[in-house]
C-alpha cells in the first residue's frame, strides 16, 4: 500500500456469487486493516436521499440560534446524547493527551425503541441506553436520524460479517456481540472558523475511536480529516461522492490482538483564505457493540509465537471511561 492514500474497496465483491471473488475481497481487506485501519467503500447500498435528508436536517439544526440548541443539552458529560456545543469535547484526551476543545459543535443519539427489560435498564446498561433528545426544530430531524442509524445499522453488520470473513472466521461471528448493540450516530458540525483559535486546538484533536468501527460520510470541504498511519505521516482523506470511510476501533484492534490497527486521525483547521469556504458536516456511525460482549483475543489472531497482548476486558468497561476523559468543558486553570 501507498502510505500517503487510503485505499478504496468495493464491498460489493463480498456478495458476489464466485467464491474466489469473495475470497479475493476478504484478503484486500485484511491487508488494509493490517497496514492502515482505513479504506473508503463503495457500493455500499445506503441511499443517496437518505444521506441527503439528514444533511439538510443537519445543517438546519447548527443554523438554529444557540438558545434553541441548547434545549436538548446533553444531560451529563458521560452521556453522548442531544447537543454538545463548543467547548465541551476534547477527545485527544481520551488518550491521555492534552489540548484546547474540539472546535465542532455536535448532536447525537443512540439506538432508539429500545426494550422495557433488565438487560437495557438504565441501571444496568447506563450510559449505552440512555434516552435520546429531539428539538422541536427542525421537525424533519427525528425521522431522518431514525432512517440514517437504521440504514447504518444495516451497513455496520453487513461490514462485521465481511471483517469476520477477513479473519477466517464465520460471517456471523460478530453477529451476537451486535444483537444488542449500543452505536451512536453524530453529526458533526464544524463551522467556518470566524476568529482565532487558540494555539493548538483543531476542529477535533487526534485520537483512535474506542468503539468496534466507525463509518464517517465526509464532507469535501478545508480543514478536513486527516489520518496517520503509522510510521507515516498526516494524510488527507478523500470525500468522494457516494462512499464512506470506515475505520478501526479500538476494540477491533484489541479482538485481532494488534493485527488490525485503529490509527489516530484528526479533523484540521482549514488555511486562513479558505475559511470562509469550510463549513462541512460530517455523519459519524460509531459501532458499539453490546456493553457485556467480552473483547477478548479471537483465536485466529494468535499463535505460540504471538501470544494474546491483552486481559480480556467488556465493551463497557473499555468505553465508558475513556470517553468521559474527552467529555465536558476545560477545567479553569
Amino acid at each position: 500500500m501507498v502510505k500517503d492514500e487510503i485505499p478504496i474497496l468495493d464491498v460489493s465483491r463480498f456478495e458476489a456469487g464466485d467464491p474466489s471473488i469473495r475470497e479475493e475481497a476478504a484478503r484486500d481487506l485484511d491487508r488494509i486493516c493490517r497496514e492502515i485501519g482505513f479504506l473508503v467503500i463503495t457500493n455500499h447500498g445506503v441511499s443517496p436521499s437518505i444521506q441527503r435528508a439528514l444533511v439538510d436536517a443537519g445543517m438546519a439544526f447548527f443554523d438554529l440560534p444557540l438558545e434553541s440548541k441548547m434545549t436538548v443539552r446533553r444531560p451529563r458529560n458521560d452521556q453522548n446524547r442531544g447537543y454538545i456545543p463548543f467547548g465541551e469535547e476534547t477527545l485527544a484526551r481520551m488518550h491521555g493527551g492534552d489540548t484546547p476543545p474540539d472546535f465542532k459543535e455536535v448532536f447525537a443519539i443512540g439506538p432508539f425503541d429500545r426494550p422495557d427489560d433488565a438487560y437495557h435498564s438504565q441501571e444496568r446498561s447506563y450510559p449505552n441506553f440512555a434516552p435520546n433528545l429531539w428539538p422541536a426544530q427542525p421537525t424533519e430531524l427525528r425521522d431522518a436520524m431514525r432512517a440514517y442509524f437504521t440504514a447504518l445499522d444495516a451497513l455496520s453488520r453487513r461490514m462485521a460479517g465481511y471483517f469476520a470473513l477477513a479473519l477466517d472466521l464465520p460471517v456471523d461471528w460478530f453477529a451476537d456481540k451486535l444483537d444488542r448493540h449500543g452505536s451512536q450516530l453524530r453529526l458533526l458540525h464544524y463551522p467556518a472558523p470566524d476568529r482565532a483559535l487558540e494555539p493548538g486546538q483543531l476542529r477535533c484533536g487526534a485520537h483512535t475511536d474506542l468503539g468496534m468501527m466507525t463509518i464517517l460520510r465526509n464532507q469535501k470541504a478545508g480543514g478536513g480529516l486527516q489520518v496517520r498511519p503509522r510510521g507515516g505521516e498526516w494524510i488527507d482523506a478523500p470525500a468522494i461522492d457516494d462512499t464512506f470511510i470506515v475505520n478501526i476501533g479500538d476494540l477491533l484492534m484489541r479482538w485481532t490482538n494488534d493485527r488490525w490497527v485503529s490509527t489516530p486521525h484528526r479533523v484540521t483547521v482549514p488555511e486562513i483564505e479558505a475559511r470562509s469556504r469550510s463549513r462541512r458536516l460530517s455523519i459519524g456511525y460509531f459501532t458499539r457493540p453490546n456493553y457485556d460482549a467480552p473483547i477478548s483475543c479471537i483465536e485466529t489472531c494468535a499463535d505460540a509465537d504471538n501470544p494474546a497482548k491483552y486481559e480480556t476486558t467488556t465493551v463497557k468497561a473499555y468505553n465508558d471511561e475513556r470517553f468521559a476523559r474527552g467529555a465536558g468543558p476545560r477545567e479553569a486553570a
